[in-house]
């Protein structure tokens, strides 16, 4: 029998599961609070931080890292790779301890499992990770030669909710036609054409605003920002992709809290709760364009899916596009634990990086 530890950092958050085979025993989501998140300069400084959340969680749960035999960790901001399990390396981590394509949460999955496995020679994967490119080449283009579109986006939880989708409607995945949505920490809008994903908004450059991520700026705006002589490089970056949102607007990264505000009378809030409905909405439609037909579907994924208002309101703005259908939170952990255990019984072949 195999025992998978699962280890799944957001922006926000970090989920850990426990699978023994296909079955699992144990999951739970450690929430950070947007002010201790904070005090780290970068998003790689939280390593040690999270990995002692980690920790404390299995001693409770009376686990120790020498019971597991797999440990996968969430892909992170890698070079451009093909969808498929990967062995993590040395080469892997270095370049997501350097942020050498990007800095997002994502990387810390990949660099705790590694650390973790070292001890006790235990194999360690990452599976879909979020820089899996299947672009076609005119997705790639900008304004701006020297510039180009990245693929960035859910590849895991993404592809997972499409193939249950399948599953429920007896599609064909390789054929099928589809916008979503995985309204998270990040938000991202993907179009999904004939089992690949052809486009995407990047949660880090673009799209909607989420609960800590500015989204899509007026590029002359942030040009006179990067020239203010108020902002260095890191603490930019670090303003766009953590302290925008929900929490530059409210002062809060949960969008339950923003939500109890806007009931509360706040009106402000409502406003800008509805601003993010409408950025939503208005990349769905972007993205039904992208698939050059009418999509079969839309679907809502990730945790801000589970808010009714939030539903409710996207529904009325896209649903004469397509039917919405609405799977809440992710099937990111087993679709990791699920990846590691094919990948290390041999049914699936394990790719190096």
């Amino acid at each position: 029998m195999e025992k998978i530890l699962v280890i799944n950092p957001g922006s926000t958050s970090t989920k850990i599961a426990i699978y023994f085979d296909n079955s699992k025993i144990f999951e739970t989501n450690i929430a950070h609070d947007a002010a201790e998140l904070n005090k780290f300069e970068r998003i790689v400084d939280q390593c040690d931080f999270r990995k002692k959340h980690i920790l404390d969680i299995l001693e409770k749960e009376n686990y120790k890292i020498s019971d597991f035999t797999i440990i996968v960790g969430r892909g992170g901001l890698l070079k451009p790779l093909s969808a498929g399990t990967y062995r993590i390396d040395e080469n892997m981590v270095s370049d997501l301890k350097a942020c050498k394509y990007g800095e997002h949460a994502s990387n810390l999955g990949a660099i705790i499992a590694y650390d973790l496995s070292k001890t006790y020679n235990i194999p360690a994967f990452i599976a879909d990770p979020v820089s899996v490119d299947e672009f076609t080449e005119l997705a790639r283009l900008t304004g701006l030669k020297d510039i180009q579109r990245v693929s960035l986006d859910h590849p895991l939880n993404i592809r997972a909710i499409l193939r249950k989708y399948c599953e429920e409607e007896k599609k064909n995945f390789e054929n099928l036609c589809a916008v979503c949505a995985h309204l998270g920490g990040g938000i991202s809008v993907t179009a999904f054409k004939e089992g690949k994903l052809v486009d995407v908004s990047n949660p880090n450059e673009g799209g909607p605003f989420s609960t800590t991520r500015a989204g899509s700026l007026p590029s002359i705006d942030i040009v006179e920002m990067c020239y203010s002589n108020i902002y260095d490089m890191t603490s930019l970056k670090k303003l766009l992709l953590t302290q925008a949102g929900l929490v530059s607007y409210l002062g809060t990264n949960d969008l339950k809290v923003a939500i109890k505000m806007m009931d509360e009378g706040n009106s402000y809030a409502k406003d800008v709760v509805d601003a993010l409905c409408y950025q939503v909405s208005k990349e769905i439609g972007a993205m039904s364009l992208a698939l050059r037909r009418r999509p079969e579907v839309i679907i809502l994924t990730g945790g801000m899916s589970n808010s009714k208002y939030l539903v409710s309101v996207i529904k009325e703005r896209v649903s004469f596009i397509a039917p919405l259908k609405v799977y809440p939170g992710s099937d990111e952990m087993e679709a990791l634990a699920y990846a590691a255990l094919n990948a290390k019984s041999g049914k699936e072949e394990i790719k190096l990086y």
